[in-house]
């Protein structure tokens, strides 16, 4: 069975993914490497995506490749150009940043995409890699993620329902959640706002699934 490193910034990303796994492929082997200072670093050193925040990916990607992994999986989507320098390392092997999978069935929906994240850094790093007439808007589930480090899941979805509706107010017709750790908030968020809901956890192990078996997941 294949080996899928699965490394996260975020301890709230490794549940929904693993549950993602487990429900989709739960052939697949996991390894989980967490660092969770690197979206606290990232968020108050003010240096952005400097050379040592590219080296400790680096780090993180050579150790996932050491321990036998057939693909790797980032779970955070603040560090996109880190993310593609451990890709070009170690290519041919899958490397997914967290949203890839994500963006490409967004853009078989269509335009019209409403793009929530509860990560303010991702609001910056995440829109472009849209192709051009997808993306309609964008909104910060703002407290969401204060909410979830605090324990208080509902609290967590209901500011990403918020988010959710003042995009349906503005003309989104697909929504997405750009944190795995918003995953929780899937069900929630079709069922206030009747609109199809896409994950970044669905849509990658999907994608991993495909390119490692060639088997699709069905819906």
């Amino acid at each position: 069975m294949p080996r899928i490193a699965l490394i996260h910034a975020l301890s709230h990303s490794v549940a929904p993914i693993n549950e993602a796994f487990a429900r989709d492929w739960p052939d697949a082997t996991r390894m989980n490497l967490l660092d969770d200072s690197l979206s606290a670093d990232l968020a108050r050193n003010g240096q952005g995506l400097d050379t040592a925040m590219h080296e400790r990916f680096a780090r993180l990607g050579r150790y996932a490749v050491d321990c036998g992994s057939h693909a790797i999986l980032f779970t955070c989507s603040a560090f996109g150009p880190c993310i593609e320098a451990v890709a070009r390392e170690h290519a041919p092997l899958p490397v997914l940043r967290p949203n890839e999978a994500m963006v490409a069935d967004a853009a078989r929906a269509g335009g019209g995409v409403g793009l929530i994240a509860s990560f303010g850094p991702t609001l910056d790093a995440m829109p472009p890699e849209f192709p051009s007439g997808v993306l309609m808007g964008s909104e910060l589930a703002q407290g969401a993620l204060e909410a979830l480090n605090a324990g208080d899941g509902a609290q967590h979805d209901d500011r990403v329902v918020d988010a959710a509706l003042r995009l349906k107010a503005r003309g989104a017709s697909v929504i997405a959640l750009a944190q795995f750790s918003m995953a929780r908030a899937r069900a929630r968020v079709a069922e206030r706002t009747g609109l199809p809901v896409l994950t970044t956890v669905d849509s990658a192990v999907a994608e991993l699934r495909r390119r490692l078996t060639g088997a699709t997941v069905s819906a």
